[in-house]
């Protein structure tokens, strides 16, 4: 397999899902957890050197940090709402507890700057319809600059795709200072719904394609419910769902700029594709959530 490609439940365990440092990976900044805890189950979190988000992937929590105390209203899966969040700094003592279970992710950045914890509301959370025609897919910009700026180094979002759709695409790239990219670490979580379109499974699938243009990297996987990619140089995309599956990922970046940002280059063989949406209709399926809930 791929050093690149993590398949589910090779980077933790039953109640650690994915514990990714970036020193595990070789890289300086960017990291991911995904922590499970039962129903009236706590769990103390230290960040050390990194700020995190606690996004829940699945059920509601509350969150301790600094004497403050955030009710996070989370989701039945990430295919069924947008959900609260909260901004957590370094060198922090974090405290999680649910009532009924829940499963969280925790993107994560190494960073200097020790700023104050931060709620963050599902109603204040931009959904984004992006692309056109099999390219539509849907942005939730939880954690991007310009939306949510209480960050040092941290940048995440999350995209869904829905069934034989692409995203992701055209390849993009961020691995240089230019004049239209920054450089960033990059970590793909993916989840994939079931038939239903909403119960997490490894039945279904996608693909993942990341490669350089000199042919050094080329990556082109299959990927299940749970698996985590890691881009650390080259161009990425597209994401491919297959038919009558979903796509979730969660996007988390981090890198050397003073200044957060997300900013990347096109392949430049594929970046005429944007000029052609114009005249696509959006797929009707997108957006698929907001904070609401799901839209049938």
């Amino acid at each position: 397999m791929s050093k690149l490609h993590h398949r589910a439940g090779t980077l933790g365990d039953r109640n650690d899902p994915v514990a990714l440092t970036p020193d595990d990976v070789g890289w300086t900044y960017t990291g991911l957890r995904v922590l499970r805890l039962e129903a009236g189950e706590s769990r103390t979190v230290h960040t050390g050197e990194f700020e995190a988000f606690i996004l829940p992937l699945s059920g509601s929590c509350t969150v301790r940090v600094d004497g403050l105390t955030f009710e996070l209203e989370g989701r039945e899966t990430v295919f069924t709402r947008v959900t609260d969040f909260a901004y957590v700094p370094r060198d922090a003592e974090v405290e999680l507890t649910t009532t009924h279970g829940i499963e969280v992710a925790l993107p994560m950045a190494r960073c200097t700057r020790r700023l104050e914890p931060k709620y963050g509301p599902a109603d204040k959370v931009p959904v984004e319809v992006r692309g056109a025609g099999v390219a539509t897919r849907q942005v939730t910009g939880f954690g991007v600059p310009g939306i949510w700026d209480h960050a040092d180094k941290l940048n995440a979002c999350e995209l869904i795709t829905p069934g034989g759709n692409w995203s992701s695409y055209p390849p993009h790239k961020h691995d240089e200072a230019s004049d239209c990219e920054v450089v960033n670490e990059e970590i793909y979580y993916f989840r994939i719904a079931d038939r239903d379109g909403i119960t997490p499974s490894p039945r279904g699938f996608g693909m993942h394609r990341t490669y350089t243009a000199d042919g050094a990297l080329d990556e082109n996987v299959a990927v299940r419910d749970g698996d985590v990619f890691l881009v650390p140089h080259g161009y990425h995309g597209p994401c491919i769902a297959a038919p009558g599956y979903a796509m979730y990922y969660l996007n988390v970046l981090a890198g050397p700029a003073l200044d957060r940002s997300m900013s990347f280059c096109d392949d430049p063989d594929y970046s005429w594709v944007r000029s052609h949406w114009a005249d696509e209709p959006l797929d009707p399926r997108c957006p698929v959530t907001s904070h609401e809930g799901r839209r049938e």
